[in-house]
């Protein structure tokens, strides 16, 4: 299944302003083998710390996990992850390109990945980002997660210390009103 957000005018992202020509439409399609060249190419050049090829293709098929692509112009410009477990859902990774960023595609991807999440019957979200990383933080703050911990030292390549963050009800007001009012509804699984 492919779902298409629409250009969007929002100025609400980090005080960016979006304009039709600045928020591209997105495409959405599951993470496939097929995919893998570019997301690892993607890893390479965004995280320090990557997925290693064996480890995306163990997560295609892991029942509990759901990856998913957006493409704009027929390319791959980003990708999310996440593991949903009985009621809660890990977000795993979230990575935009480098020179599409400033387009709120990382924006929907967490809206996609939460979208999926609420579908496949999660109640809460958890993740881990890196300390230093301010738009990511301020994203996710967008969205309902909170910072309840530091895991010290957590990333391997530089010993960043990574926030712990939960959004402890999607379903609440706030979350449901920002999932159903960004992209409106056919943003919807």
């Amino acid at each position: 299944m492919t779902t298409v957000f629409p250009k969007d005018e929002d100025t609400r992202d980090s005080g960016r302003t979006c304009s039709p020509t600045a928020a591209p439409e997105l495409a959405f399609s599951a993470l496939t083998e097929a995919d893998l060249d570019a997301i690892m190419d993607l890893e390479k050049r965004v995280f320090t710390d990557q997925w290693t090829r064996e480890a995306m293709i163990t997560e295609l098929n892991n029942p509990c996990a759901f990856y998913v692509v957006g493409r704009s112009d027929g390319r791959i410009v980003g990708y999310g992850g996440e593991w949903i477990i009985m009621d809660e859902a890990h977000i795993t990774s979230l990575a935009v390109e480098p020179e599409a960023r400033g387009k709120r595609f990382g924006e929907r991807l967490l809206i996609a990945l939460l979208q999926e999440a609420r579908y496949r019957g999660a109640r809460r979200a958890t993740l881990e980002v890196r300390i230093g990383n301010k738009p990511a933080v301020a994203l996710y703050e967008k969205y309902g997660f909170r910072s309840v911990a530091i895991r010290k030292k957590y990333y391997q390549s530089d010993g960043e210390d990574a926030l712990v963050m939960w959004v402890n009800d999607l379903f609440c007001p706030e979350v449901s009103d920002l999932l159903n009012q960004t992209f409106g509804a056919e943003a919807a699984p």
